[in-house]
């Protein structure tokens, strides 16, 4: 191996022997320009005694870096004042040979690289400015760029003892690349790092070529850094220490872009804190000691829009403004799925931006190509980095129904440990293929999930819907879980028989809110997924399971969504069954909905089934769908047709000893009487079925019941109205439903009103506001009123 002598001579030894002339040292900033700064170079040579280009090169060239024999012509064209470019390396090494100390040394380097940089003829010799262009379609990014130039300009930085590193990582497409080169240039055009600026592309990702290896970076480094190659040593440590050696005290800007990981790249940080380190990547660089990472998310609506409108032109943009928006929206917000359908649109005028968004729709990734690039081309290559069972789940990932997942649920769907899950999750958002917005919830991006849904179609044919019937298997159980925890009136579904990763006990009512909050929108996607992949059980247990929780939370559009996509797989399968469950639950949300008509044709369709003895005990389904049926009635008024179905609801109760349905129909034969006049008998009935549903532990259904008595004894009983509302209130409360909450308060603020304590009335009125306005009950209205508001 070559050796070579890598200490630096003193400054005494360096001017041992030359007399220096009287007078000061010629002062580098008075330079203009390059052959300006030559003539003031050729001052301070006579300053020191006017020592021969002989002598001088033999003591500037151990003072090189690396220290190299030099020749005295090399270095007497260093003071020729023909010289439109310099080396920086040479010059700093003569200016210490003539017996300089460190700061002024430093002095005379920053007003070399000054003329450099002011002189349109390029940089100095050895002083690579390998930057690659910025892009004039670069956009916004405003936040991003001043938290990314913060963390190289802050003071902490710059009294730093180390070496300043920042990491850009996110996924594929994602402008990395763009903002790194845009901030290194703004360092560079604001005096920072003008000295030195090094690029490398570490192909970390790369379809057709491996990764760069370090060593052979750090010998392109070298080489431009004017290490003559035979004196560049073959190992990589040793190449590092020189790499390191070269650059100390320099002011150096190194581009490190795509990288594959910390291993490829430890190697290629300098040591000084004079040194800057940008590095771009779509993998978490984490490991990397003091790094500083920032991570990229898409554009923000705005500056998509923006990118769109500077490649296609703004006239076209502004013309469709809404359109351009909806590209946007297509396109993920993701900066190359922007640029590269922009580009499309650009080379294709006669296109509107309403075809376009159209193509998109229907293309997927495909749509947004452009020449050679494409963002299956850009996924593909994080994709086949992945090991087999890594890539097997991300696959899976885009068939997982709703907009993101957990750990439990990916283990469902890929039929594997929670531990395997966790693990392989955690693992992908290393890669920036998924990502966490909330603790413990992963999303993939909206063309993530595309690509992954087609990984999965090259599988085995039976995969999607394999693990989709494992999952909504999954979500069933813990629905039906949650819903045993809330209490609801609703039966719960038995699902004892279906496979699949048990979800976590809920211990309490608030713990099985909380998790049919955390999964709404996942369990409304699973309903649709069981659909589509003709799992109609799955389907229409899952939204029957999920009843309770929409009554409670008042999320009746969540509801009739959920019930009639059910509906629909339940009838293309002949499931009388799910047809009679699924009618129930969406007659009964019609009602609220006051789509009356529709609810009663629900409630007649169920008492067909039952009569054509399509449904398990028709009898029960039958008087069920009666009192359904008249609770309709009794909204249109048609009083005396609701007490007749519910007196062949009450016969069927007696019959089969059904006292749990009988509560029911005591309820609403109370209303059908109380509403029509007939009082006395409306407030026995409610009192009959209050007595029923404790027995049975009802409580959702006697708080209805206390309400609806209060209500009966408004003007008979105004202290025992009140008596009933507060007990319902209590429910209420005990069970977190929130309309019946406001019912509550609202008709206590009623009765306080009655009494003439105002200020009671309008602190209960202004309670019930807030829980009516925060679901959009309809009754906030009314409530309104009673506080002077208006509609």
């Amino acid at each position: 191996m070559r050796t070579r002598v890598m200490g630096r001579h003193s400054a005494a030894t360096a001017t041992r022997g030359w007399a220096s002339v009287s007078g000061g040292v010629p002062d580098p900033g008075r330079a203009a320009d390059v052959a300006e700064f030559v003539g003031l170079l050729n001052e301070l040579r006579a300053w020191a005694g006017g020592p021969s280009y002989r002598a001088l090169a033999r003591k500037v060239g151990p003072l090189m870096r690396p220290p190299q024999a030099l020749s005295q012509s090399t270095l007497g064209e260093a003071f020729q004042p023909r010289r439109r470019r310099l080396s920086i390396d040479l010059v700093v090494a003569i200016v210490r040979a003539l017996g300089l100390d460190d700061q002024t040394v430093d002095r005379w380097r920053q007003a070399c690289v000054r003329v450099h940089v002011d002189v349109k003829a390029g940089g100095p010799v050895g002083v690579f400015h390998q930057l690659p262009a910025e892009l004039a379609t670069f956009t916004g990014r405003g936040v991003e760029l001043a938290r990314l130039l913060a963390t190289t300009t802050a003071p902490s930085s710059c009294d730093a003892t180390t070496v300043v590193i920042s990491a850009i990582e996110g996924m594929a497409g994602v402008g990395k690349t763009q903002l790194a080169v845009r901030a290194a240039h703004t360092l560079v055009r604001s005096g920072r790092y003008a000295e030195v600026q090094l690029y490398v592309n570490l192909r970390g990702f790369d379809p057709e070529r491996p990764p760069v290896d370090p060593s052979s970076v750090l010998d392109a480094f070298l080489r431009q850094l004017q290490v003559p190659a035979q004196q560049i040593p073959d190992g990589l440590d040793e190449r590092a220490a020189m790499f390191r050696y070269c650059l100390s005290g320099r002011n150096a800007l190194v581009l490190l872009d795509n990288a594959a990981d910390e291993d490829q790249i430890r190697a290629l940080i300098p040591s000084g804190p004079s040194c800057l380190v940008l590095i771009t990547s779509r993998r978490t660089l984490t490991g990397l000691d003091g790094v500083s990472v920032h991570l990229l998310d898409v554009f923000a609506e705005g500056e998509a829009v923006a990118l769109l409108a500077r490649i296609v032109g703004a006239d076209r943009v502004a013309a469709e403004p809404e359109v351009a928006e909806q590209i946007a929206e297509l396109c993920g917000h993701l900066p190359l799925a922007v640029a590269l359908a922009a580009a499309r649109l650009r080379a294709r005028p006669a296109w509107s931006l309403a075809v376009l968004a159209e193509r998109l729709r229907s293309g997927g990734l495909e749509a947004t190509a452009a020449g050679g690039r494409g963002l299956r081309r850009a996924f593909a290559l994080s994709y086949d980095g992945l090991s087999l069972p890594v890539r097997r789940v991300f696959a899976l990932l885009g068939v997982h129904p709703g907009p993101d997942a957990t750990a439990a649920s990916t283990a469902a769907l890929a039929g594997i440990s929670l531990a395997e899950a966790d693990t392989v999750l955690e693992h992908l958002q290393d890669e920036h293929l998924v990502r966490q917005r909330t603790a413990g919830r992963y999303e993939l991006h909206d063309l993530l999930r595309t690509f992954a849904a087609e990984a999965t179609a090259d599988q085995a044919a039976d995969t999607a819907a394999a693990a989709i019937s494992r999952v909504t298997s999954w979500y069933l159980l813990g629905a039906d879980r949650a819903a045993r925890a809330l209490g609801t009136p609703i039966t719960p579904v038995s699902v004892a028989d279906i496979p699949g990763t048990p979800p976590p006990p809920f211990a309490t009512r608030e713990e099985a809110l909380a998790w049919f909050d955390a999964e709404r929108a996942n369990l409304a996607a699973a309903v649709r997924a069981a659909a589509d992949h003709r799992l109609p059980a799955l389907a229409w247990k899952l939204a029957v399971s999920q009843q309770g929780y929409f009554l409670l939370r008042h999320h009746l559009d969540d509801w009739v969504s959920t019930y009639e996509t059910a509906l629909a797989a339940a009838r293309a399968a002949d499931d009388g069954q799910g047809q009679d469950r699924v009618l129930t639950g969406l007659g009964r949300v019609y009602r609220t909905l006051r789509r009356l008509a529709e609810a009663e044709s629900c409630h007649r369709q169920v008492i067909e089934l039952a009569r054509r003895r399509r449904v398990p005990d028709p009898s029960t389904r039958e008087a069920t769908a009666l009192n359904n049926l008249a609770t309709v009635l009794n909204d249109q008024n048609r009083f005396d047709q609701a007490l007749a179905e519910l007196g062949r609801a009450l016969a069927i109760c007696r019959d089969r000893d059904d006292g749990r349905l009988e509560g029911f129909v005591r309820g609403n034969i109370g209303i059908a009487c109380h509403r029509s006049g007939r009082l006395l008998d409306g407030i026995e009935n409610y009192r009959r079925a209050i007595e029923i549903h404790q027995r049975a532990t009802n409580r959702h259904s006697e708080m209805i019941m206390w309400n609806n008595l209060g209500d009966a004894l408004r003007d008979h009983d105004p202290d025992a109205a009140l008596d009933a509302f507060e007990r319902s209130l209590a429910l209420s409360e005990e069970l977190q439903d929130i309309p019946y909450r406001g019912t509550a308060y609202l008709n206590i603020g009623d009765m306080m009103d009655r009494a003439g304590n105002t200020a009671r009335a309008r602190q209960s009125w202004t309670t019930a506001l807030a829980f009516f306005e925060d679901i959009g009950h309809r009754l906030s209205i009314d409530t309104r009123k009673r506080l002077g508001g208006t509609d």
